[in-house]
């Protein structure tokens, strides 16, 4: 979408290197907090679960960012960041379950 955008839109250099920069850090955060969150899945060990409970807060506030005050919001990027918000809840709270059974 930011490819898209840049090339249709007069894009701000600060801002498209702003934007592109935390999709960058985003796409880490997803591929660590998806690797801890299996791997504490597969284990049933709780630090890895954790530790991914707290990337997920962090990938929702980046995920808020490109939904609110990214420079161009189009609807394709609301409809997309509303499911992805809507995941994130989701996949926290199944987390905060399944440390509670692993704890007890």
């Amino acid at each position: 979408m930011i490819i898209y955008k840049s090339q249709v839109f007069s894009y701000p250099d600060n801002y498209l290197a702003l934007d592109l920069a935390l999709l960058f850090i985003m796409a880490i955060l997803e591929a660590i907090r998806l690797y801890l969150g299996t791997k504490g899945n597969l284990t049933e060990e709780e630090v890895p679960l954790g530790v991914s409970l707290v990337i997920t807060v962090g990938s929702i506030m980046l995920s808020v960012y490109f939904l609110v005050w990214e420079t161009y919001v189009l609807k394709a990027d609301v409809i997309i960041n509303a499911i992805l918000l809507f995941m994130y809840g989701l996949e926290g709270l199944l987390q905060i379950i399944a440390i509670a059974a692993f704890v007890s």
